[in-house]
């Protein structure tokens, strides 16, 4: 067996190497032929043409409006409700301590 692959190899190594078919066309599926997908394909891309321009519209519309500001809530005293001093003082740990 080995022997008969040997021999084989040697015969198409002595024709000239192996024999490359030539390239075939890939052929799709759908049968359509290359003028119907050259318009589908530009069909899609000036639909994504229009849809960027449009996205990019109605970003700036959103965008260049104002939106609402609202005024800092008041600093309710419950807000730092301490009932137990902490072991390291009346300040909290990372709080910046203001000296008077």
């Amino acid at each position: 067996m080995a022997s008969a692959i040997a021999r084989s190899s040697l015969r198409t190594a002595l024709r000239g190497g192996p024999r490359i078919k030539p390239a075939s066309t890939r052929s799709f599926s759908s049968g359509a032929s290359a003028e119907e997908e050259a318009r589908e394909a530009s069909k899609w891309e000036k639909i994504t043409y229009v849809g960027i321009a449009a996205c990019s519209i109605l970003a700036f519309v959103n965008l260049s409006k104002g939106h609402p500001h609202f005024e800092e809530p008041p600093a309710y005293p419950y807000l730092h409700i301490r009932n137990k001093e902490f072991p390291w003082g009346p300040d909290g740990l990372f709080e910046v301590k203001e000296h008077h």
